[in-house]
């Protein structure tokens, strides 16, 4: 995977790279600077793989800028996303807590720089501050609930619920308060949307357009959504 850079991380602690990421809440400042000093930082370009399933994985990413996509190949070869992850967000704990290959693949949707901390000094920091093992249990939790929703939805759930619960998702990780409403950064093209609800492309592009027509949304671009009446989004 070309385009990488690695850097000793020794000013992280200025830039507060770990003290972004949940699972080191908690922390006080001269412990969150033991974390900072294990770290290494790398940068991935938009499109680059990050990890692919099957690799061998012995680092925790944590994204410090971007966003990246989790996902896997249906037997059929289609992509299915399993995750968005954007600032704060991390991966590859459990490969490090049972010595287990990637599940899936990572690519950058966007430039990425992370934070990456060896199996070696995660299981060391796991040992010094139970704390972080709480945190990591929790989110690996919500993560769950998240996958046994989205399975739900996509065998109840018609499109349009999907897609109304899509953009609820986004607008809360992604939105900006704006004059008229809310306005989202996409993190996924129309694809890619159809890639994580499991439709197509062109059943997100008529009902993104129907929502359109009924002065729900306003799309700008491919990139941007306008949310103007979000409770009409709520299922």
């Amino acid at each position: 995977m070309s385009g990488q850079t690695d850097c000793g991380c020794d000013n992280c602690h200025n830039k507060m790279c770990v003290s972004r990421v949940p699972i080191f809440n908690g922390l006080e400042t001269d412990e969150l600077r033991k974390v900072a000093a294990l770290i290494m930082k790398r940068k991935y370009a938009k499109g680059e793989f990050m990890s692919l399933e099957g690799d061998p994985t012995d680092h925790l990413v944590i994204i410090e800028t971007g966003r990246v996509k989790v996902f896997r190949y249906t037997p059929e070869g289609k992509e299915q996303i399993l995750y968005i992850f954007s600032k704060g967000d991390f991966f590859g704990e459990k490969n490090l807590l049972s010595d287990r290959k990637s599940t899936y693949d990572v690519e950058a949707l966007e430039d990425t720089d992370v934070c990456m901390i060896g199996r070696n000094e995660f299981q060391m920091l796991l040992r010094e501050y139970p704390v972080i093992g709480i945190k990591v249990i929790q989110e690996l939790s919500g993560r769950l609930e998240n996958v046994e929703n989205a399975v739900q939805s996509m065998g109840t759930k018609d499109v349009e619920s999907r897609i109304s619960g899509i953009l609820l998702d986004f607008a809360g990780k992604y939105g900006k308060q704006h004059p008229r409403g809310i306005l989202v950064d996409l993190p996924l093209s129309r694809e890619g949307i159809a890639n994580f609800i499991g439709t197509t492309r062109e059943t997100v592009s008529r009902k993104l357009g129907l929502l359109q027509d009924e002065g729900v949304i306003e799309m700008i671009g491919n990139k941007k959504i306008l949310v103007l009446k979000k409770d009409s989004l709520k299922i």
